[in-house]
């Protein structure tokens, strides 16, 4: 692949960020296009989707353009982003219909043939498992096609330590496939990847997102390029009115142009049609306005009114603390490990912090907990660990809960979690600002995470595969279900003190915060656990009956009495099958407990549950 090598990657977005040079941007989307979506395209599985992630990735590097790190290899930073908006976009699609689509191709997984059908599924998955060189070197030279000495220069090695920890990258792939049922040699995983990993992203796809980006930074573009950002999870119905918008704002049409050369023009030609429009933009946008009012209750929510009245904080009866640790009924159980049986796990993966986390969770040694917040003080996982540690000090938890907001922006629980610490040192009005901060942003609560890396912690002490496995969900604890019902039950108590105030519109969007908290959980994605569900379904009906049980609910005609029937009857069908479950653990096969471990993490503990119950013949 011939590029123009006289600048580099950073140089590139230094001007773009500079000058919004609008070359140099659309010169790292040619570097990179190919790269990102077949990442993309491999763990969403549609290619519709796929252009959406890649998209996404591309405006985000764009508005993050200022703040990369010297040294920043952009491949490996667009490599992960991709990574985590693809699985936003899963869990987003794995609430529709698309779900089964999904599941049913991710199936693949279950070939053992050593080709590329067996490796692609789990490709992505098994780079994530890479610490962040070891990732930034295959990236470069078998996705990439980068010579070694290209290698060692980006890592600041020689060749011959590229090569040596290439080596090693390919035996932890190799290895990482052969756990999940795939033999591969080396030299055969070396061509598989080489040959398949990166493919040509859709013809035109890479002037549309230079053109989204480039258009970002400019003033007559600042409504579009919000509404390009927000597009992906918009309804239909949004996007029509904002597709009519850009049409207009395009004018010649820079969303039709498929070649780069043209944009600058387009853009300028853009900018001189701004006068002659803004009347016709602005009865776009009335229209726009008046068609989101029909859908109100879908997409325009109420703010409480600030400052907030006083509340005494709630907290969770002590009973409903306890059920909220799906794997107590094991607690007679010895399932810790020593620190000397984690030692080979932690050597294997450099003592990084997902391995210290993992170590510190399988053994409870809180110095492994203490050593990853001293060597990654900046790693989201280790600050959502640290926000948990017992008898930590109230500022040391503001300090973690506020680094691990700084290093995961985009995820709500950090606003949430911090909501709650808010409302327990009596300021209501910054928790309810961390509600509203965290409106729209994707959840993520590392439950899929922490179960992988410490079935691995398992693994290397000597468990096996279904032993492991088996460890690390009945030794997972989910510290923060009980802290999201406590934050749900605190925002109730503030909707009464609003009520009680006279202010029933404050009480009424308190109210309905608590309920999207609620369905935070209880429509669940995969990895998550029932009690996970249970938790969201039991939080969303407190709020509910809080309300006028008469009043409207959604836009299919229900009331929220409706609503609160609905959950009672679904609380109950899960509690049922969670007893059907139960008893069949005694009679499972070790390879049935493998099997269902993985359908839990893939596709969610539902869909491994009716697998389980549709083999064993029960209903």
């Amino acid at each position: 692949m011939l590029e123009n090598m006289s600048e580099t990657d950073l140089d590139l977005l230094a001007r773009y960020a500079r000058h919004h040079a609008e070359d140099a941007f659309a010169e790292i989307v040619r570097r990179h296009l190919d790269l990102v979506h077949s990442a993309a395209l491999r763990q969403v599985r549609s290619p519709q989707l796929a252009e959406e992630v890649a998209q996404s990735a591309f405006l985000k590097l764009a508005r993050h353009a200022r703040q990369l790190a010297p040294g920043t290899i952009v491949s490996a930073w667009l490599y992960q982003v991709t990574r985590r908006e693809a699985i936003d976009v899963v869990r987003r699609e794995a609430r529709r219909h698309l779900r089964e689509q999904i599941a049913t191709e991710m199936n693949a997984i279950n070939a053992t043939a050593a080709d590329w059908t067996g490796i692609e599924p789990l490709l992505d998955e098994a780079m994530h498992d890479l610490d962040e060189t070891d990732r930034a070197a295959v990236l470069l030279r078998y996705f990439e096609e980068k010579s070694l000495r290209e290698v060692g220069q980006a890592l600041g090695a020689s060749e011959n330590a590229a090569q040596k920890r290439l080596t090693r990258a390919v035996e932890r792939l190799r290895e990482f496939f052969g756990k999940r049922g795939v033999t591969v040699g080396a030299r055969g995983l070396v061509v598989a990847i080489s040959a398949n990993a990166v493919q040509a992203a859709p013809v035109g796809l890479a002037v549309t997102i230079s053109a989204t980006a480039a258009l970002a930074g400019t003033t007559l573009a600042a409504t579009a390029t919000a509404t390009a950002t927000k597009a992906i999870a918009m309804t239909t119905l949004q996007k029509a009115v904002v597709t009519a918008t850009v049409a207009i704002l395009a004018g010649a049409g820079v969303y039709q142009a498929r070649r780069a050369s043209q944009l600058r023009e387009q853009v300028q030609t853009l900018q001189q049609q701004q006068a002659p429009l803004t009347e016709q933009i602005e009865q776009l946008r009335r229209e726009r306005d008046d068609a989101l009012k029909r859908v109100a209750s879908l997409f325009i929510k109420p703010t409480p009114r600030l400052p907030a009245p006083r509340i005494q904080v709630a907290s969770p009866p002590e009973e409903d603390l306890r059920s909220t640790n799906l794997y107590e009924r094991f607690k007679d159980k010895q399932l810790k490990l020593a620190v000397e049986q984690v030692e080979s796990y932690l050597k294997a993966n450099g003592r990084n912090a997902a391995s210290l986390l993992a170590a510190y969770r399988t053994t409870g040694d809180s110095a492994l907990l203490d050593e990853a917040m001293q060597k990654f003080p900046s790693n989201p996982q280790v600050a959502f660990e640290a926000a948990f540690k017992k008898d930590a000090a109230p500022e040391d938890r503001r300090r973690w809960l506020d680094a691990f907001k700084e290093s995961d922006p985009d995820n709500a629980l950090a606003n949430y979690l911090s909501a709650l610490d808010y409302f327990k040192s009596g300021q209501p009005d910054q928790a309810v600002q961390e509600f509203i901060a965290a409106s729209g942003k994707p959840f993520q609560d590392y439950t899929s995470e922490r179960y992988q890396d410490d079935a691995e912690a398992y693994l290397a002490a000597g468990y096996s595969v279904a032993d492991a496995k088996t460890a690390s969900s009945l030794q997972l604890l989910l510290p923060q279900l009980a802290q999201v019902k406590e934050l749900g039950l605190n925002m109730i108590e503030l909707a009464k003190s609003y009520r009680q105030a006279g202010d029933d519109v404050s009480a009424e969007a308190a109210l309905q915060m608590t309920i999207s908290l609620g369905q935070r959980y209880s429509t669940p994605s995969p990895g998550e656990a029932t009690i996970s569900q249970l938790v969201g379904i039991v939080l969303e009906g407190i709020a509910l009956k809080a309300m006028d049980p008469n009043s409207p609910h959604g836009s299919n005609g229900q009331t929220v009495r409706d609503r609160v029937d609905h959950l009672v009857r679904e609380r109950a069908e899960l509690e049922e099958r969670s007893r059907q479950v139960e008893s069949l653990f005694p009679k499972m096969s070790e390879h049935d407990w493998i099997s269902y471990k993985d359908r839990w993490l893939m596709f969610g503990e539902a869909a491994a549950a009716s697998w389980l119950l549709n083999k064993y013949g029960q209903k």
